[in-house]
């Protein structure tokens, strides 16, 4: 593999497109470049699109920039391997032309449609999946979806163009609301009742450590590869970012952090939550991997720390300030409503408001603290679906922050190691390129063990205060009957 040791991730996000160059051989990171876009502006409320084609010419200005200052990398390149932002709806025509902007994850205008399915499939269909947004389609814009012969998730349009090839993967699948996670495989009855054309508008599976296809002519000059260069299956980006963040064995949690939080892991075997409040998805490496998400994270910080226009740095030094409890503030960081809980229409709300309360310093503790608490809450959860793990690696955009990882460390009562490399679903998504490139000449090095090498952590890792995450499980119990008693 010397003549062929590097290659190619590519991650496909709602804020812009990120490109990793990674050197198998020498397990490190070799050049990052990215491209920054939106959201279409002057959209009704709820409505979030972008268009397919903003995303294409993202990565070739990311991969220009990429292999700008080393252009001989570029016949070095064994492999692409691209994550893609989960659960959004490409629409495509008989010729391949995308019939109009793609509706992506943060999509909430589909919300009666979302509730009209989990009533008629008798399980919860989050709002932001993929199901609800083929149901609104069909119905608000007939005369389009008359035209629909293909029917993709971001991930996969990305690869259709790179390839000329359609696919999808058990990951990226398993958050649409029409795949069976547990049995790896599309759901009919749940197809018919998205819409009864749903199944023939499908591409076919592919295992997690397939190579479907290769760079076609397009795929070459986008990229500036060469023509024949593998591409794996890929996957969505919390998938990719196990891979990239050390979930590809047991006992590693892993939290990503950012306007939104995700804590997930691997696991052997499905595990199913009755109340659809954790996410069964199947991961990248062909095992399954449970998912909580939280819609409150950073944003709500942010939210104080803009509010006083504090530096970041700033910000971090006055929550640290304060002693665990904040004083008695309690934050219930709802600014966004709730995926899980499940309030969709819960706001903010302080508690324990006196004298002193509203200064900066209290109520940037009382942000992280109503922030990790929510987390908690969600971890047990998981945890009583049978998750295990005394770890939790921290990605995203707030994991090099000290006020996050202290307060982190001592609601979760985890031992918390932020990792080195901040683009973990970029990274995810090169190393599953290079597991299924391995695989396909004989190799028999497992997608762990391909991973460990690029897991630096940045600095020690952060164990937990045992008196601070004694009194947090106290206040975890005033905050949980606090949101009982505001929103029941």
């Amino acid at each position: 593999m010397a003549a062929k040791s590097l290659f190619l991730g590519l991650d496909v996000g709602t804020q812009g497109t990120k490109a990793l160059l990674i050197d198998l051989e020498s397990q490190r990171v070799l050049a990052r470049a990215s491209s920054a876009y939106g959201l279409i502006e002057g959209l009704p409320p709820g409505a979030a699109e972008q268009h397919p084609s903003t995303w294409i010419e993202a990565i070739r200005a990311a991969c220009a920039e990429l292999f700008r200052e080393r252009p001989r990398d570029r016949a070095r390149v064994g492999g692409v391997g691209v994550s893609g932002q989960q659960h959004g709806l490409v629409v495509l025509d008989e010729q391949g032309e995308a019939l109009r902007a793609a509706k992506l994850w943060c999509d909430t205008a589909t919300a009666k449609e979302a509730e009209e399915l989990s009533q008629r499939l008798g399980q919860r269909i989050p709002v932001g999946y993929t199901a609800s947004k083929i149901t609104w389609l069909a119905q608000q814009e007939p005369r389009v979806f008359e035209r629909v012969a293909r029917v993709l998730l971001p991930h996969d349009y990305v690869n259709f163009v790179l390839t000329g090839k359609a696919w999808m993967e058990c990951g990226d699948a398993s958050g649409t609301g029409f795949f069976d996670a547990a049995q790896r495989r599309f759901d009919a009855r749940a197809m018919q009742a998205v819409h009864p054309r749903l199944a023939q508008l499908l591409p076919p599976l592919v295992a997690a450590d397939a190579l479907p296809g290769v760079l076609d002519a397009r795929g070459a000059q986008l990229t500036g590869l060469a023509q024949g260069t593998p591409v794996s299956a890929g996957s969505g980006d919390n998938m990719c970012s196990a891979i990239g963040s050390g979930a590809t064995r047991a006992g590693v949690l892993v939290c990503s952090l950012g306007t939104s939080a995700t804590i997930f892991h691997r696991s052997e075997r499905p595990l199913a939550d009755p109340e659809g409040l954790i996410a069964p998805f199947c991961d990248a490496s062909g095992a399954w991997m449970p998912l909580l998400c939280v819609m409150n994270a950073t944003g709500v910080s942010e939210e104080v720390r803009r509010a006083f226009a504090l530096t970041h740095e700033r910000f971090d030094e006055l929550a640290l300030s304060v002693d665990p409890g904040a004083g008695g503030l309690l934050f219930l960081p709802y600014l966004a409503g709730e995926r899980v809980p499940d309030l969709p229409q819960a706001c903010g709300v302080l508690h324990g408001v006196r004298g002193g309360s509203l200064e900066p310093a209290a109520l940037a503790r009382a942000a992280l603290e109503g922030v990790a608490l929510n987390l908690a809450w969600g971890l047990e959860r998981l945890r009583a679906l049978g998750t295990h793990g005394e770890e939790l690696h921290l990605v995203g955009g707030a994991s090099r922050s000290r006020a996050w990882k202290r307060v982190l460390a001592d609601v979760l009562g985890l031992r918390v190691r932020p990792l080195a490399e901040p683009e973990s679903a970029a990274l995810g998504a090169a190393l599953q390129a290079a597991w299924a490139v391995s695989r396909s000449t004989g190799g028999s090095a497992s997608l762990d063990e391909l991973a460990r090498g690029f897991l630096a952590g940045a600095g020690e890792p952060l164990d937990p205060d045992p008196r601070a995450a004694a009194e947090y499980r106290v206040l975890g119990a005033r905050f949980r009957e606090l949101v009982r008693r505001n929103f029941d």
